[in-house]
């Protein structure tokens, strides 16, 4: 999955490694996540240069990340810079607070961005 990773993003080699970890799920593993989840998640991601790179986590149909836009529209979608996504990759900082205090965005059913943090805590105990 390193067509994943996106020069000049550090949050590019844990979503290259969340890729792997999906696509190392069993069928049933991935059914299950995706029956717990059930949205598609759309992450704008900004580098310091103010480059910017975007991702999809289709936990609706297939269980996968991709770089770009979803083929239909993203149930959340997720504006973030590329140090608060490595922060948030590696623990240092958690999604509510990042929320709370701006470094993160939303836009469409912000519900689903709690299930993303408990999807991400998952993929990393599995790597």
């Amino acid at each position: 999955m390193s067509d994943l990773k996106v020069d000049g993003f550090k949050s590019s080699a844990f979503l290259a490694a969340l890729g792997s970890s999906f696509a190392a799920y069993t069928d049933a593993e991935k059914k299950n996540q995706i029956k717990k989840t059930n949205g598609v998640f759309e992450l704008q991601v900004t580098n310091g240069e103010g480059k910017k790179a975007v991702w999809t986590i289709d936990l609706k149909k297939k269980g996968e990340v991709t770089t770009g836009p979803p083929p239909t529209k993203a149930d959340i979608i997720i504006t973030v810079s590329d140090d608060t996504l490595a922060d948030l990759a590696s623990g240092k900082l958690n999604g509510q607070k990042a929320f709370m205090t701006g470094k993160l965005k939303t836009k469409g059913n912000i519900m689903l961005a709690t299930k993303l943090d408990a999807v991400l805590k998952e993929a990393k105990a599995k790597l």
